[in-house]
């Protein structure tokens, strides 16, 4: 059989009921509807991990966040770290991203998280030998992501390969924000661009356009809509495959388009601004609280913003109002449908190129958003669904799907297993995921009985005494989370509470689905355990 292309598209923080095929009623997206009632669209669809760079490596390399060594954001990916794309370029693929990688630092902030004290009547080991691993003499540059070089340095760029793409175009940050290869071209278009961008992440300050939000990381952008990240990801999408048509080449392609929206700030440019009235927004059957009994990281945060003391700095979770609520979802689905227009613009290429019989579509994203569950807004350690569950299609116009919606529970860890399959390639050893061509075969075996999420954050957030670690189970009916350092976890019953609004935890009636389900946690973990490399002898 022919070896397949990949047009692989994935958004930065969107949750799985963010589009029209998954019944969203008010969302505009007959594009991505269009692909999913082509394909195969995923109800249970899990992250291995609610964090940007964490999970954006497991898609590269189907490991976790506890085997491939990137267990929170600050944390850059190892340059020795083989890919699914490493595979795909050894075996003659022509490999390409477009967009956001998030695999290395972006910004020049220090870690929050330090080393601990030591005891000054001993040596500290050098420099070199302060971690478990020594640095070998290419380990690096880690930098190559980084705005401040982007931003200073003209002739600054990746080195390729990078991470297995040989063609790269960057978007870093998000909102009007994007700097990277998108940050010279913009430069090129419109010089002193500077002007049409929010003053920071923060805010817009005067560089923003009148307009009467409220919401924190909301604002009316200068960018036009031709010059937005969104539309510079398409058209360098569609100028890869005119090249890859204009070759001629028998070597199939694998183009990633990454897009950095929906992620907050929330600046959709242009008419997209206001293309969803806040007013008629439906929130999230929980925005209204009654959780029993309360979680106290979800007290700690509505007593932040009742007293006004919210703190915006952190970019993480945070408690918001009805109306901040209703603005943040309005914006966020106009980012999600200047998306999808952009979609149909690949798509459309692809087709006029005569190269979308031999092309496999897929769509998904690197986490989920609260968006009014519970009051919240943006990410953070507490795993409700809207977190972490994902939009996941496949469309092989090759092999027709058996079943429009498959609800059988996989995740990020899965994807790169299933590319390798689909192209006719051996994974790596140390992959952790499984292919999912079963399911979308209409095979009845059941991939999983259980996922594992991980969580890590350097951030001290939502009240915890500590930088939070935690552990969720998912099962078919059930999701469990265990906590570092708090005596309190959650259970919740999402067959008869899909809103997550008793905890069950403390419940005696539930003590056995718990200590089953810290069972099944257990072997999980151990499941995971990474088994590379392989012995190399008895000895």
């Amino acid at each position: 059989m022919k070896r397949p292309n990949f047009l692989f598209i994935i958004t930065d923080q969107q949750r799985a009921d963010h589009l029209g095929c998954a019944g969203n009623q008010m969302l505009q997206t007959p594009n991505i509807d269009a692909l999913a009632a082509r394909g195969t669209r995923f109800d249970r669809f899990y992250v291995a991990s609610p964090i940007c760079t964490p999970n954006r490596v497991t898609l590269l390399t189907g490991r976790m966040s506890s085997a491939h060594g990137v267990r929170t954001n600050g944390v850059p990916t190892p340059l020795n770290s083989t890919t699914f794309a490493d595979l795909l370029r050894a075996q003659g693929y022509r490999t390409a991203v477009v967009g956001k990688m998030h695999v290395q630092k972006m910004t020049a902030w220090g870690p929050i998280q330090a080393a601990p004290e030591v005891d000054e009547s001993q040596a500290a080991p050098p420099p070199h030998l302060a971690e478990a691993r020594m640095p070998t003499k290419d380990d690096g540059p880690y930098d190559q992501e980084s705005l401040d070089a982007w931003r200073n340095d003209p002739n600054h760029d990746v080195t390729l390969p990078y991470y297995g793409f040989d063609h790269v175009r960057l978007c870093l940050m998000h909102g009007d924000q994007v700097h990277g290869h998108y940050g010279r071209w913009l430069e090129e278009k419109y010089p002193g661009s500077d002007s049409l961008r929010g003053e920071s992440m923060l805010h817009g300050g005067d560089n923003a356009l009148p307009s009467d939000l409220v919401v924190p990381f909301g604002w009316r952008t200068r960018v036009p809509e031709e010059l937005y990240s969104t539309s510079y990801i398409a058209e360098e999408s569609i100028a890869y495959l005119d090249e890859h048509a204009r070759q001629g080449s028998e070597a199939p392609f694998f183009l990633k388009c990454s897009f950095p929206d929906p992620h907050h700030p929330y600046t959709p440019p242009g008419h997209y601004f206001d293309m969803y009235d806040p007013a008629e927004i439906t929130l999230p059957p929980s925005f209204g609280g009654g959780e029993e009994p309360p979680l106290p990281s979800l007290d700690y945060l509505r007593e932040q913003r009742n007293s006004r003391h919210l703190d915006v700095s952190s970019f993480w979770g945070m408690a918001v109002s009805e109306r901040e609520a209703r603005e943040a979802i309005a914006l966020t689905y106009g980012q999600i449908t200047m998306i999808d227009d952009a979609v149909g613009r690949i798509l459309s290429h692809l087709e006029a190129l005569g190269l979308a019989d031999d092309t496999v579509v897929v769509y998904t994203s690197d986490h989920g958003d609260y968006m009014g569950d519970h009051q919240l807004l943006m990410k953070g350690p507490l795993h409700y669904q809207g977190l972490i569950r994902v939009p996941f299609i496949w469309t092989d116009p090759m092999q027709p799907p058996a079943e429009a919606v498959c609800d059988a529970l996989c995740g990020s860890l899965d994807f790169p297993q299933t590319v390798l399959d689909r192209a006719g390639l051996q994974p790596f050893h140390g992959m952790q995921g499984k292919s999912l061509l079963p399911l979308l075969s209409g095979s009845e075996v059941q991939l999983y009985d259980d996922l594992l999420i991980e969580d890590e954050n350097q951030l001290i957030l939502l009240g915890f005494p500590g930088h939070p670690r935690l552990r969720t189970l998912v099962t078919k009916r059930w999701r469990m989370t265990l906590f570092d350092r708090v005596s309190w976890g959650e259970l919740y019953d999402l067959e008869n509470d899909p809103n997550e609004m008793h905890n069950c935890w403390d419940d005696v009636e539930y003590f056995d689905v718990k200590r089953t389900l810290m069972e099944a946690m257990v072997r999980k973990m151990m499941d995971y355990d990474d088994r590379s490399p392989f012995p190399t002898s008895r000895s």
